[in-house]
């Protein structure tokens, strides 16, 4: 990745984006005004690329957009609620009638709701809940945006999923994971994994790249802030794949290794068994 270069301008020093390779390309990351998501747009900023920054809460996700639209970076607030096709579908019409197509889709937005419970005390309702955002959200976002992708020269798709979402990891019980048993949230990211996949084989065609990453165990409200990786750590693999080239992998699982997502400090990239 190129790094940033800078000119005065009238006494003030300004980022120039001119030399970025991202520069022109369009992303938006749901569920992005804090944690990961606003790392990831920030990030994908600093690159040169147009970020929508797309939040639920309209004051907290404009004022996360206006934060990081400083120095030449371009930020753009989203009111956008992946459960709900309205805005889904205005959020399409405003990004081709500003741009015409878009690069990145970083699917981000998820809930975790049932810190506490067994599996066996995990109710319909919770698990109804959590599909809705960490399923049929990426479903209906992905289905939306295919083709403002599709008139990208090289798309990219990230979905934020989650070593409990591995049945290879689950099903091994000398694994740690195995014994989290959360099942609204694992079994939801397991569904996600394999849309990844499904995604990734019927968008070959188009150049449209589709992968699944685990950050690992970041402080965020997600989790009550129990994670050990900061969220400029658990950005660092989802930029990577959202700023792939067109050689670049498609349908793989990227991210940090069980052990990691458990409470190592390791910060080891590694490819997850599905």
């Amino acid at each position: 990745m190129r790094g940033n270069r800078t000119r005065r301008c009238g006494g003030a020093t300004v980022i120039d984006r001119r030399h970025h390779g991202h520069n022109g390309e369009v992303a938006l990351v749901t569920g992005a005004n804090k944690g990961i998501g606003r790392e990831i747009v920030r990030r994908l900023a600093a690159e040169g690329v147009s970020v929508y920054l797309g939040a639920r809460d309209e004051e907290r996700g404009r004022r996360a957009a206006r934060d990081l639209a400083g120095d030449g970076a371009d930020v753009r607030f989203l009111q956008l609620d992946v459960t709900d096709q309205v805005q889904i579908l205005a959020a399409v019409r405003q990004i081709d009638e500003e741009f015409g197509k878009l690069d990145i889709l970083v699917n981000n937005a998820g809930i975790a709701i049932e810190w506490g419970n067994t599996v066996e005390q995990v109710t319909v309702e919770q698990v109804r809940r959590t599909y809705e955002v960490n399923v049929f959200g990426v479903v209906a976002m992905t289905g939306a945006f295919i083709p403002l992708l599709r008139r990208s020269a090289a798309a990219r798709v990230v979905n934020l999923s989650s070593p409990l979402g591995s049945l290879s990891l689950i099903s091994d019980r000398e694994n740690p994971v195995s014994d989290v048993g959360m099942l609204a949230y694992s079994s939801s990211k397991t569904a996600l994994n394999s849309m990844t996949l499904l995604y990734a084989n019927a968008l070959r065609k188009d150049g449209i790249h589709v992968n699944a990453v685990s950050p690992g165990f970041v402080a965020t409200d997600l989790n009550d802030h129990r994670g050990h990786l900061t969220a400029e750590q658990g950005a660092d693999v989802p930029v990577k794949l959202a700023l792939l080239g067109a050689d670049g992998p498609t349908g793989t699982s990227l991210g940090h290794p069980s052990g990691a997502f458990l409470g190592s400090d390791s910060s080891v990239e590694d490819v997850l068994p599905w």
